[in-house]
């Protein structure tokens, strides 16, 4: 189960919205080892397309620098579909190289009749996408 706080769920949502109709992505670090997401990180997305995100491969080398010098890892790692369904699509399996991550997406599409967005975790380990509950708390 992912648990982040109404402060991190707000700024994924308002990242995704902001960027519409291009994909956001992004990632929330926290304390290594500890599945607490803390800290929330926008990203640009470096292909700047409505169908595909990619984060640039300098700001990733830096935040991984970042993160590492502050004991920190990946807790979540967010992008937005805007005119589909909150699913990792294949594209989005491949490039899952982080197995202690939890996986959101927010869809800033109404593409099931389930309101203008949709917010989804997943987990997705060699491929193998597993989806989980989210529950947002005010604090940890």
């Amino acid at each position: 189960m992912l648990t982040l706080t109404q402060s991190l769920y707000d700024q994924i949502v308002a990242h995704a919205r902001a960027d519409h109709p291009d994909e956001a992505c992004g990632v929330v670090a926290g304390p290594t080892g500890a599945d607490r997401p803390e800290r929330f990180i926008p990203m640009l997305n470096a292909a700047r397309s409505p169908t595909f995100y990619e984060f640039d491969s300098q700001d990733l080398l830096r935040l991984y620098r970042e993160m590492d010098d502050r004991d920190e890892e990946p807790a979540i790692v967010y992008h937005s579909h805007t005119a589909t369904e909150a699913y990792p699509s294949r594209t989005d399996v491949s490039y899952a190289n982080e197995p202690g991550a939890h996986y959101v997406l927010v869809s800033t599409a109404d593409a099931d009749g389930a309101g203008p967005f949709q917010f989804r975790s997943f987990r997705i380990v060699e491929g193998q996408v597993t989806e989980e509950d989210v529950k947002v708390v005010e604090a940890y």
